[in-house]
């Protein structure tokens, strides 16, 4: 597993929150920050792919430590 950190530019609604069950949200203003352990690459490119599908702007992407 890995602890990423993903900050994307826009308020996320709990209805699509619930497509990221693996991830925890907090929201700050005109953003949100999405914080969990995914198990692989695979997994988070689903999560980047997901979020680009929906039109929502990625604006960074962090490996937390353990």
């Amino acid at each position: 597993m890995t602890k990423v950190l993903i900050r994307v530019d826009a308020k996320l609604s709990d209805e699509l929150m619930s497509a990221f069950p693996q991830l925890m949200a907090r929201n700050h203003p005109a953003q949100t920050t999405l914080v969990g352990d995914l198990s692989d690459q695979d997994e988070l490119q689903g999560v980047l792919n997901l979020l680009r599908s929906l039109g929502i702007d990625i604006v960074e992407i962090l490996t937390l430590p353990e």
